[in-house]
């Protein structure tokens, strides 16, 4: 059974149609990209996996249940984490308040101190900087935090919207030897991207989205061999 299913999904703002029809399938522990240029409709298809918009028509399945027309909470409560793009930290909270807010609703305290203590060993900077303020924080350490704290609710399926954006280099290729870890940890990810290169590199398969529609999916290899998608989205 597949992770994550939507089909002939539409989600309209008003009168226009941000997304038109689009369907994907994601199987367990994969990690698979959504790639495409601003207003592709990439955050609008993300925004409409995790409840935050009402879809027109269509359908989402979550390991086989229905999760179309479920409210947010209920949604993340089944297993579905989002690290949103601009990372959206409590900025007068400090490191560990904002990770604790990721394990909001969770009883089981023994387990989040647990929790808490992995994510301080896969982030050390957040470790050393528990006690302080998240605004006053670099924007890779934001990042290193936004991820953290999705990580605190135990998802099972894990989705980054652009994480790379704004970010340096170097900061980008530690969020990304991360978010394989993850990956190899038992977490499946959806990896939203407009830097198409780092998404296809990667992740092992890949959705291209434009105008709010799925114009081509293939294997990221595939992909990033393919001369049109080279012209069109890699530079090259």
């Amino acid at each position: 059974m597949n992770d994550l299913v939507l089909s002939e999904v539409c989600l309209h703002y008003g009168a226009v149609e941000a997304l038109k029809g689009i369907s994907l399938e994601i199987e367990p522990r994969a990690i698979v990209a959504l790639i495409g240029a601003n207003g592709a409709g990439k955050s609008s298809t993300v925004n409409a996996v995790v409840g935050l918009r009402k879809v027109s028509s269509g359908k989402i399945l979550f390991r086989g249940r229905d999760i179309t027309r479920l409210p947010a909470h209920e949604i993340n409560q089944l297993g579905i984490s989002l690290v949103p793009e601009g990372r959206q930290l409590f900025p007068l909270l400090t490191v560990e308040e904002n990770l604790l807010m990721g394990a909001y609703g969770r009883k089981e305290r023994r387990q989040v101190r647990e929790d808490l203590e992995h994510i301080y060993r896969t982030f050390p900077i957040l470790g050393e900087r528990r006690r302080q303020l998240s605004r006053s924080m670099s924007g890779g350490e934001q990042q290193m935090l936004a991820i953290g704290r999705a990580l605190m609710s135990r998802p099972d399926f894990l989705i980054l919207d652009e994480p790379s954006l704004g970010l340096a280099p170097l900061i980008v290729q530690e969020i990304f030897r991360i978010i394989k870890k993850i990956r190899e940890d038992g977490t499946t990810v959806l990896l939203v991207e407009q830097n198409a290169n780092l998404a296809l590199a990667t992740a092992e398969y890949a959705y291209v989205l434009e105008m709010g529609a799925i114009v081509r999916e293939d294997r990221s290899a595939v992909l990033r061999s393919d001369p049109a998608i080279k012209e069109a989205y890699l530079g090259t």
